[in-house]
């Protein structure tokens, strides 16, 4: 959603997509204004220039409703492609340079849907690295992610991860076999229930009391830190779930030379010290080579 610190309306890209949903008639007198604004946020010598697209969609479905959308492109780069044509009993093959749109870097679809909260924004930034950069998101935009499940069920997922990694093992004497399986059963538990409920997680995953104690004053830091506000119960996003997983990678790291990734059944591992040699060690077991 677009936003503003104290007035949506004083949002630019919010007020010139506004006028342009009112009376499709101004578009053009409204690009410009989209123009003016991404060139008066583009004078940092890092920010690359391009061409810059503004086009009016008509009868868009967004969440099984029919609305309009506005859709801003900057193209920072082009590539070269070869055009093939007969010319009477040949071939004959020119070069020229162009847009690929199968790879945009720059994008932003405003929806004319939940006005109120600042409209439904998509935005894509393929090409931005660095603090610089981000100038498409905050001071072009202007925009904030979107308060929905998904945005429920990503900060919680992020929250878990960060409390297992980092405050667990620092209150508590936990090993890493023990983080690897609280992190397994975290993503599993998000992957089985339909909806997330704080006190039922803490139960199921934290188990003991004083953890519990412990993670629910880490999730009041994380929202005040972040500056996000986390439910007790919320439906569970399944995209969201799909795409944190990847980062919840139970991995120990013993030295450079051996990474242990672990699935489940810790039960099966131990952890030792080597008198003789001075180290420490894993002992796996397992049945069978697969």
């Amino acid at each position: 959603n677009f936003f503003h610190e104290s007035d949506i309306e004083l949002n630019e890209a919010f007020a010139f997509a506004s006028r342009i949903f009112d009376d499709p008639s101004q578009l053009f007198e409204q690009s410009k204004n989209f123009a003016k604004h991404l060139y008066e946020h583009s004078t940092h010598p890092k920010i690359k220039v391009g061409e810059f697209y503004v086009t009016y969609f008509k009868d868009c479905v967004v969440d099984g409703e029919t609305t309009d959308a506005i859709g801003l492109f900057k193209s920072e780069s082009k590539e070269t492609y070869l055009k093939v044509y007969t010319q009477g009993e040949n071939f004959e093959i020119n070069s020229d340079d162009g847009i690929n749109i199968n790879k945009l870097d720059k994008g932003a679809l405003i929806f004319n849907t939940e006005r109120e909260n600042g409209f439904l924004v998509a935005v894509v930034d393929t090409l931005s690295k660095g603090a610089e950069a981000r100038y498409w998101y905050d001071q072009f935009l202007h925009v904030k992610q979107r308060e929905d499940i998904y945005f429920q069920t990503e900060n919680t997922l992020n929250m878990c991860k960060k409390f297992v990694t980092e405050q667990l093992p620092e209150k508590f004497d936990v090993d890493r076999a023990d983080q690897a399986e609280m992190l397994n059963n975290s993503v599993a538990f998000f992957k089985e229930k339909e909806q997330f409920d704080l006190e039922e997680f803490s139960k199921e995953i934290i188990q003991q009391p004083e953890a519990i104690e412990s993670f629910k004053e880490f999730k009041n830091n994380f929202e005040s830190s972040n500056n996000v506000s986390i439910e007790d119960k919320f439906d569970i996003s399944n995209s969201a779930v799909k795409k944190q997983s990847r980062a919840f990678k139970s991995v120990i790291k013993l030295d450079k030379n051996f990474h242990l990734y672990v699935h489940g059944n810790t039960d099966n591992i131990e952890r030792g010290w080597d008198e003789e040699k001075a180290m420490n060690y894993y002992k796996v077991f397992f049945k069978e080579e697969l």
